[in-house]
């Protein structure tokens, strides 16, 4: 197995748990082409530590964003998708950006097995028809770890491996809220199979919306969650089933909230063939039909 990946990881404040990152990323059995580490405006040791893993390593390339707190800049990173947008700033500047099998959006607070990316490529070959893909994602909380729940073609914003074709097929992913299932419900569309694998960890430093508070990040998916298409009751379903998870009911109502601020203002939707589609899907679901919310 000889594939090319390149890795993409938008990093801003986080030198608490990048090292760990890069300890991570440069033991791999299955070195990338290029690794780019985007510094998006971080107020802290950040662009220190990507300048000095970029001297060490020539295949780690340094970009800086921004410099400084530029939090008015960058706009709400609640509801904002700041980082994918810095995604994509690395991906346009990346050296091998033609030349790639696959392409990697990695977090920059995550930890994970020397041979992680070895491991995931091997169930890209197992399944040619498998378009986007990444490990299971175990958060650190208080007092241990907790892997996140979620549905199987669901694959967590930080780790997502994509395969070229697919990307292609989709025309790369937006930079629009809720990219990381607009992605593969696209994807899904077009014929392709997205899916966590279950025997592949990746330790998550910091808990997925850890950063903004449970309710901004539950407001976020909310609004997301609207704009992607979602159905009302698919959403009121979903949310009660939040009901009976951390942070219990302050994510359930954040949820809510959100999808009706989203509603009441007006925001966009994704265009109508993906939005049926959607909303397709989460009928099946209801139904007890197959789909890709199973």
């Amino acid at each position: 197995m000889d594939y090319r990946y390149i890795v993409i990881t938008p990093a801003r404040n986080e030198a608490e748990y990048l090292p760990d990152t890069i300890r991570s990323m440069t033991s791999q059995t299955m070195a990338p082409l290029e690794w780019v580490i985007v510094n998006d405006g971080s107020s802290d040791e950040t662009g220190a530590l990507i300048d000095a893993a970029a001297a060490k390593y020539p295949w780690i390339t340094a970009i800086h964003v921004l410099t400084g707190d530029q939090t008015s800049v960058r706009g709400d990173r609640a509801i904002d998708a700041k980082e994918i947008i810095a995604f994509h700033k690395g991906f346009h500047r990346s050296k091998f950006a033609e030349s790639w099998d696959f392409v990697v959006k990695l977090d920059a607070d995550v930890g994970f097995s020397a041979d992680y990316f070895e491991r995931c490529l091997q169930e890209f070959t197992r399944d040619p028809m498998l378009g986007v893909g990444g490990g299971s994602v175990v958060n650190k909380i208080p007092g241990g770890f907790e892997r996140e729940s979620h549905p199987v073609f669901h694959v967590r914003g930080a780790t997502k491996i994509y395969r070229r074709d697919c990307w292609e097929a989709m025309g790369g992913i937006s930079t629009a809220q809720g990219w990381d299932t607009l992605d593969e419900v696209k994807a899904n569309q077009l014929g392709w199979q997205t899916r966590t694998f279950p025997d592949i960890e990746i330790l998550h430093y910091r808990p997925t919306g850890a950063a903004n508070g449970a309710w901004k990040n539950g407001v976020k998916n909310g609004m997301w969650s609207y704009q992607i298409g979602y159905h009302p009751l698919y959403l009121l379903l979903r949310s009660a089933r939040q009901l009976f998870r951390r942070p219990y009911l302050t994510g359930s109502v954040a949820l809510v909230t959100g999808y009706c601020l989203a509603a009441l203002t007006g925001n966009a939707r994704t265009d109508s063939d993906l939005a049926r589609y959607v909303r397709q899907q989460q009928w099946n679901r209801i139904a007890g039909k197959p789909s890709i919310w199973r």
